[in-house]
């Protein structure tokens, strides 16, 4: 009879790997923690030797790290909209700074998917698209931005919770250093590059808050599966951060700015060329130091807050049955090429860190290609839960036991701003303005030219892998369109 009874429980338990979960309470739990603009270059884990990111590479030394992980789009709204919503941006048609909903109608995004089959779902902060810095200013900008909710879906969640701070009116030291030439202009809101080194502790600005509530939510709801989405506003501008955070990089003159080449744009068609750049944000070298300064203390202040959460699950003793993803909702330039922030194709704005750390799992470094569509899916094969089959990303979870195993032979970014497109294979990075191309193109060998100097979509020599990549452009949007919304 206890055989039978075994064996019945076998068969309808849910499988994951080698072990099954017998009842929503047996489930792993999710921690899904997210900054906000943070290239993978500014992380100690990825190779930098400036910035130490000590937590962030606690997480990497545990769980697979992946060095290739492209967002769907270049800038925050369309990006977020797509990884919670399990479609590409071109599915949805959220090609700005809104909410999926209207689109997916009574469809389950990502956490509620969780939620419908019995996990407690809470965020904290910025998941779905927020205006940073004016969505979480203490005061606000004046915009409608829904009670600090932003772009938020309510449905998604049990609980959610807001975290205000002062962001650009944080007391301290600050400097305006895009477009102030002169240096008259006063620190300023907005979508601006600001440095302000801070007054006060952790606990004055939205981050430090963020961090705070997510323990205090691991501790009240430890007895219970839960998907808790933990939204980091940092490193996003304004750079704002307690001033010790500042003090490894300065003097901020011996800070290294990335290699710039005479001419360097004289090969990008002018879609390509960044909305941001040093020239028409009138930054000077020394202006740009700073910014990369104060990228970096940003990075450092995060860094400390992804941690203080990390000690809270080890402290409510839930290490050992939570699986913890750690990310960005797209990359950042920090002066290659001369280009800033986000919205460009190329790699430093379109690839994104991606840490998944899985109990029982070994740690590995993995080098295949993935995209953040993947981790609706494959969070919820992990956690023994149906995947539903309109999902447009795939399920990578085998890739935890075999970095080695390939599921994509291509990535797939959009950046609907400047209407490009980008697919990235493990050789090429091809990048098209306009679905026919007719703005222009950009081909690199990411081999032979990893830092994308060379624009070869012009060259004769590459004319056949131009027109094979074009139409495996045109093959994959078809693909993203045909789908069930």
């Amino acid at each position: 009879m206890k055989w039978c009874l075994f064996v019945a429980s076998i068969i309808f338990g849910f499988w994951v790997g080698d072990s099954y979960f017998s009842s929503a309470a047996d489930r792993p739990n999710v921690l899904f923690i997210i900054s906000d603009d943070l290239t993978s270059t500014a992380l100690s884990c990825y190779g930098n030797s400036v910035v130490q990111t000590p937590n962030i590479d606690s997480l990497a030394a545990r769980g697979t790290r992946f060095t290739r992980a492209y967002c769907q789009g270049t800038y925050c709204g369309p990006s977020r909209a797509s990884f919670m919503s399990g479609y590409y941006p071109h599915a949805t048609g959220v090609l700005g700074y809104k909410n999926p909903r209207p689109q997916i109608g009574d469809r389950a995004t990502w956490s509620q998917h969780f939620k419908n089959n019995g996990y407690y779902a809470a965020r904290v902060s910025k998941i779905f698209h927020m205006g940073v810095p004016g969505g979480i200013e203490e005061r606000g900008d004046g915009r409608d931005h829904d009670g600090g909710n932003g772009a938020d879906d309510e449905r998604s969640w049990t609980e959610r919770f807001n975290s205000p701070g002062p962001e650009w009116r944080a007391p301290g030291d600050g400097e305006t250093l895009e477009n102030n030439a002169d240096g008259k202009k006063p620190v300023v809101g907005g979508n601006t590059f600001v440095v302000v080194e801070a007054d006060g502790d952790d606990m004055v600005h939205s981050d430090g808050k963020t961090s705070a509530k997510a323990v205090e939510l691991l501790q009240q709801h430890r007895d219970e599966p839960f998907w808790l989405g933990v939204g980091f506003v940092r490193p996003h501008v304004p750079f704002v951060a307690p001033r010790s955070y500042y003090s490894p990089f300065k003097p901020y003159q011996n800070i290294q700015l990335p290699e710039k080449l005479v001419g360097d744009w004289d090969d990008i068609p002018r879609p390509g060329i960044n909305y941001k750049t040093s020239k028409n944000m009138k930054m000077d070298l020394r202006r740009q130091k700073k910014a990369v300064g104060g990228y970096y203390a940003s990075v450092a202040f995060m860094d400390a807050q992804v941690g203080k959460v990390l000690d809270g699950l080890r402290r409510a003793g839930l290490e050992d049955n939570t699986i913890v993803i750690f990310t960005s909702d797209h990359g950042y330039h920090l002066g290659e090429h001369d280009f800033w922030a986000k919205v460009s194709l190329h790699e430093e704005s379109a690839s994104v860190p991606l840490i998944i750390s899985v109990p029982g799992k070994q740690p590995a470094t993995c080098d295949s290609l993935v995209e953040l569509i993947d981790l609706y899916p494959t969070l919820s094969s992990l956690c023994g839960l149906d995947v539903p089959t309109r999902l447009q990303g795939k399920d990578i979870s085998r890739m935890l036991d075999d970095p080695t195993v390939t599921v994509r032979e291509a990535a797939f970014s959009v950046a609907p701003s400047s209407k490009g497109f980008l697919i990235r294979e493990d050789r090429w990075a091809y990048l098209q303005y306009e679905e026919d191309g007719t703005r222009g193109q950009e081909l690199f060998d990411m081999n032979a030219d990893p830092k994308q100097f060379t624009n070869l979509a012009t060259s004769k020599e590459h004319a056949d892998t131009v027109t094979r990549l074009q139409t495996k452009l045109a093959k994959k949007l078809a693909e993203v369109r045909d789908n069930d919304l």
